[in-house]
């Protein structure tokens, strides 16, 4: 029986038709940078090397904020504060094998980050670094997730006046 082929790096098969989608939870580190403003961490997937926020499955006796929290912890070793609403929802095309992927819908949830260590339990699996939101936003590939991050504000003006944001 011959071999199957692995598909090349970043290639994505679509998604079967009709399958509805799975839930993933995922983490929206941020910090302030008193000299570079807001920003924003990404990791890479350790598949493709993709630029993606921590992301995994729900677990079970934990809210889905906390697994969010808890998936910042395993893929960057980050902890922090994490806000028990969602900023928004994003898709993609989870890939399960060579020519096999599902939907699935992430709900995303701001984490800021008070502490990064160096040691965690994915630890040299992906490479880890902080960007402005727009450099995060042009550096990921799903459009929705572009949009959560560009949209991003922990601390929304209370008078309805837009705040400067020079952190590109």
């Amino acid at each position: 029986m011959p071999k199957a082929r692995k598909p090349k790096s970043g290639t994505l098969s679509a998604p079967a038709p009709g399958l509805p989608p799975r839930l993933q939870v995922a983490a929206l580190c941020w910090r302030r940078s008193r000299r570079k403003g807001l920003r924003v961490l990404l990791i890479t997937s350790r598949d493709t090397g993709r630029w993606v926020i921590p992301k995994g499955w729900p677990m079970k006796n934990r809210s889905d904020a906390d697994a969010a929290a808890r998936e910042a912890w395993e893929e960057a070793g980050l902890r922090g504060t994490v806000a028990e609403r969602s900023v928004g929802l994003y898709t993609y095309p989870k890939q399960l094998g060579p020519r096999r992927a599902v939907p699935v819908a992430v709900r995303v949830f701001p984490l800021e980050v008070r502490e990064m260590v160096r040691q965690y339990p994915e630890t040299g699996q992906r490479r880890v670094r902080w960007f402005g939101r727009d450099a995060a936003a042009r550096r990921v590939a799903e459009p929705e997730l572009k949009a959560i991050i560009r949209g991003f504000d922990p601390f929304p003006p209370a008078d309805g006046v837009a705040a400067a944001d020079g952190d590109a």
